[in-house]
This record gives C-alpha cells, sequence and structure tokens, in this order.
C-alpha cells in the first residue's frame, strides 16, 4: 500500500469515527431526554396515586423494539436486551423520584 493511499485510508477511517461519535452523542442525549420524560411520568403517577410499576407497558415498548427490529434488519435479542438495560434504569429513577428508594 502506498503513502498517498494509506494517508487517504487513515483520514477516511477518521471521518467515520466523528461520524460515529456524532451519532453516540446523540444517541445519550436521547436517553437523557427519555429519562427526563420518566421523571415527569413518575411526578404524574405519583401526583395523582399511579403504583410505579406497570407491566403492561413494559409489554407494549418490548413488543414496539421487536416489530422496529424486524422491520430494519437489527437483532431482536440485542434490542431486548437494550431495553432491559434501558427499562430496569428508568424503573430506578421513577422510584427514586416516587421515593420507594433512596437516591444513589
Amino acid at each position: 500500500m502506498s503513502t498517498v493511499n494509506s494517508v487517504t485510508g487513515v483520514d477516511r477511517l477518521e471521518e467515520l469515527r466523528a461520524e460515529l461519535d456524532a451519532i453516540d452523542v446523540r444517541l445519550l442525549d436521547t436517553l437523557r431526554d427519555r429519562i427526563g420524560v420518566c421523571v415527569r411520568i413518575a411526578e404524574h403517577k405519583l401526583e395523582h396515586g399511579v403504583p410505579m410499576m406497570q407491566p403492561h407497558r413494559i409489554g407494549i415498548v418490548q413488543e414496539r423494539a421487536a416489530e422496529y427490529g424486524a422491520e430494519h434488519g437489527l437483532n431482536q435479542d440485542f434490542l431486548h436486551r437494550l431495553y432491559e438495560l434501558i427499562i430496569t434504569e428508568t424503573c430506578r429513577v421513577e422510584d427514586v423520584v416516587m421515593g420507594n428508594t433512596p437516591a444513589e
């Protein structure tokens, strides 16, 4: 491989990594926004005496992710595991907001 091709390849790799880094920022911003909405949901539940845990809602969210995966060629097992993590964290946040557990 010539030096010119090597430099061009490195430049392209850096461009692609920068693109990935920008996507990661958007992903993290979206997760932050999602958690913020969950805080508002917890405040609403607390105000109106609604229990924190809503198992049917978890099923709806998981099913929607599975359908999205099927339609867009994403691994459904991966999406299920990802949403398990997201749901676990948002439930933890809702519990804290609703006073069910102490903040960490």
